[in-house]
Order: C-alpha cells, then sequence, then structure tokens
C-alpha cells in the first residue's frame, strides 16, 4: 500500500472516530431542542425535590419526632384529621401498611408516618390497629408546610426518600398494587442504607 493511500485511510478512520465520537452529543441536543419526553414508568407523580424539616409531637409516646429522625427509610405519609378520619383517612393508612407489607425483607427500609392536622389524638383502637405507624401531631408544625398545599395534603399519599426529600405524590383513589410496584423498584435501585 502507498504512502499517499495509507494517510487516506488514516484520515477516513479518524472522520469515523470523530463522527462516533460526536453522534451522542449531537441526539443529545436533538432530542433536547424537539423536547422529546420519554414514557414515564413510575405510578406516582414526580415532585419538585424538596427538604423537609421541622418537627411533631409522637403522639403514641409523646416525645418528639424530628424528620432528620426518619432519615435512612423510605417515609410514606398521609395528612389527615385525627377527629374527622373518615373511610378514605382509614383507606390511606391501609394501603400504606400494606404496600410496606408487601416489600417483604425490604420493608424494615420503610416506615409510616401520619401527619396530623389538627389538636386530636387518634382513637385508640385505630392506633393499635395501625401499630408500627407514627403518629404525629403536626398542626403547628413546619413539616406540613413542606407536604403540599394546604387544599390537597389530605388527597394523597406522599414518599419521602431516605435523605429526607419529598419526592412522589401517589394519585388521590391509589392504586395499592402500582404503588406497591413503584415502592419496590426504589428500593431495587436504591443504595441508600441507614
Amino acid at each position: 500500500m502507498s504512502n499517499e493511500n495509507l494517510k487516506k485511510t488514516n484520515r477516513r478512520k479518524f472522520l469515523l472516530l470523530l463522527i462516533l465520537m460526536c453522534l451522542p452529543v449531537v441526539v443529545s441536543y436533538a432530542l433536547y431542542f424537539l423536547e422529546y419526553r420519554p414514557e414515564s414508568t413510575n405510578y406516582g407523580d414526580l415532585m419538585p425535590v424538596v427538604k423537609v424539616m421541622g418537627k411533631g409531637t409522637n403522639l403514641t409516646d409523646n416525645t418528639i419526632l424530628r424528620m432528620k429522625d426518619l432519615h435512612g427509610k423510605w417515609v410514606l405519609v398521609t395528612v389527615d384529621s385525627a377527629e374527622h378520619c373518615d373511610e378514605f383517612c382509614k383507606q390511606k393508612l391501609y394501603f400504606m401498611r400494606q404496600v410496606r407489607l408487601v416489600q417483604g425483607k425490604e420493608k424494615h427500609r420503610i416506615e409510616r408516618l401520619w401527619l396530623i392536622n389538627d389538636n386530636s389524638k387518634p382513637d385508640a383502637e385505630l392506633m393499635k390497629e395501625y401499630d408500627g405507624t407514627y403518629f404525629v401531631g403536626a398542626k403547628e408544625s413546619e413539616i406540613l408546610d413542606f407536604v403540599d398545599t394546604r387544599e390537597k395534603q389530605t388527597r394523597h399519599i406522599y414518599l419521602i426518600d431516605p435523605i429526607g426529600n419529598i419526592m412522589m405524590r401517589f394519585p388521590e383513589n391509589v392504586d395499592a398494587t402500582k404503588m406497591g410496584r413503584d415502592l419496590k423498584r426504589l428500593l431495587h435501585v436504591s443504595q441508600i442504607e441507614h
């Protein structure tokens, strides 16, 4: 092979290599400017990530519960009145308990938190039925300011990640099976341990 042919071959290889290296950048910019958004596989709605801070009274033993005490765990959160805990309120507590239980050996990585937005204490029978849930009096607490608008707070179950960020909100009429799948996927991919 002549020297001239060798230079042409090397030039073609170099140009091909350069194109291959630049192609991912060009494609990513094209997708960004064409506003391509792939379909999401999660059931819950992703929320703007906000660090949840504050404290409330743990009504089980009248101690102070700080949100940072729950770091290292995934936390399912509901907000409701203890005085007027209707069927919808009880259904959310039930779904939170069941979704945690179906995680099997990973359930120790999940906590349940009921932020009570009035000055009442839950019925003793209800507290016994949902034993293991943190019943936290949060009426005067800044925790509620991080969850959602006051009008929407009682409609959803929320998820806080192990570093204390609220990150997901499940639909109002939640499908517990789909919620469980979301949590299972998060537990599988999450490497954050307490």
